[in-house]
């Protein structure tokens, strides 16, 4: 465990969350972690890139959840058990290591993947929540993807559900939930800026 300063950030999808860890990490000269971080978690863990790819922030059920953590927790993570473990909980435990490793050796943004749960017990962690009306939310995805209104409309409805039921099968917390972060930010009416702006008024505040 180190003192880096680590900013996980939550978001709903077309929120701008990735922007705004992107932005926020440059200002800081200090790198932003979204995909990239299933690359460094396919390495260490010796898992192929296109299988960390297509099980990245899948959700399972309560039962196999608790088995992933059971095996963790005991250290098994190279035993036989964890041999005959679903690929899903493979890939949890590899990117769970790797946002580990990645807090210990620097300090970084990472976006999504329950960050601020692998690292609750971090001091110099800070867990922020983007979130934004879904009427701004569909336009956003509409000009971004080049997209009809339904299509938006799908799109996040699949990937908001995909990411709440990962968080919340994978954390002790709800995701989205205010109590589950230290910041949650409406982008929608501070804008990309206007919430860089207040998470580094926090983070300066919180360090006096």
């Amino acid at each position: 465990m180190s003192d880096n300063l680590v900013i996980t950030i939550g978001r709903e999808y077309g929120s701008g969350g990735h922007e705004i860890g992107q932005k926020i990490a440059a200002q800081l000269g200090i790198k932003c972690y979204d995909r990239e971080l299933l690359e460094l978690a396919a390495k260490d863990s010796g898992l192929c890139p296109e299988i960390m790819e297509n099980h990245d922030e899948k959700p399972t059920n309560s039962f196999l959840y608790s088995l992933v953590m059971d095996t963790y927790s005991m250290g098994f993570s190279s035993a036989a058990t964890y041999l005959d473990m679903p690929i899903n909980h493979k890939v949890f435990l590899a990117q769970f290591e790797a946002i580990k490793k990645l807090a210990d050796r620097e300090s970084c943004v990472i976006v999504g993947r329950c960050a601020d749960y692998a690292l609750e017990d971090y001091p110099n962690m800070v867990s922020v929540f983007i979130k934004a009306p879904l009427s701004s939310r569909v336009t956003r995805i509409m000009e971004r993807n080049n997209v009809s209104e339904d299509k938006a409309f799908e799109m996040i409805a699949k990937r908001d559900k995909k990411r709440a039921s990962y968080y919340n099968y994978y954390s002790s917390k709800k995701w989205g939930e205010a109590k589950s972060y230290d910041l949650c930010l409406d982008s929608s009416k501070v804008g990309i800026e206007g919430a860089i702006k207040v998470i580094r008024a926090y983070i300066d505040t919180r360090k006096k």
